[in-house]
C-alpha cells in the first residue's frame, strides 16, 4: 500500500519515466515481506537499458527491474535506499521522509 504522495508528483514521475528519463519517486509503504520498512524509493525509466546501466553503478541486478504498469522501474528500500538518493543528490526525498533519521535500523 502506498501513500504519502499527490496525484500530481505521481503524474509527474510516470511523464518523466515515459520521456526516458531516470526518475525519483520515494513514498510510504507497507509491505509484510519488508518488516522494517516503510518507505520506498522507485527509480523508473522507460529506455530499459538506460536503467540498466543505472542501476550497475550501485551493483543492482536487471533481474530486479518491476515491469509492471508500463514504467520500468526499480523498488528501493533500506540501506540501498539511503545510499543511492544520497549518491543521487536526492537530499529533499531524504528529508521529507526522515530517512538520515531511520539509517540506524540498516546498518
Amino acid at each position: 500500500m502506498a501513500f504519502g504522495i499527490g496525484k500530481s508528483e505521481l503524474r509527474q514521475w510516470k511523464k518523466d519515466v515515459v520521456q526516458g528519463e531516470i526518475s525519483f519517486l520515494t513514498h510510504y509503504w507497507i509491505d509484510d515481506r519488508f518488516p522494517g520498512c516503510d518507505t520506498v524509493t522507485k527509480v523508473g525509466c522507460s529506455d530499459v537499458e538506460k536503467l540498466k546501466r543505472w542501476g550497475r553503478k550501485y551493483g543492482l541486478k536487471p533481474e530486479w527491474i518491476d515491469f509492471r504498469e508500463a514504467f520500468p522501474h526499480y523498488d528501493l528500500f533500506g540501506k540501498h535506499q539511503f545510499d543511492i538518493l544520497q549518491a543521487e543528490g536526492k537530499e529533499d526525498h531524504i528529508r521529507r521522509f526522515e530517512l538520515d533519521k531511520k539509517r540506524s535500523r540498516y546498518m
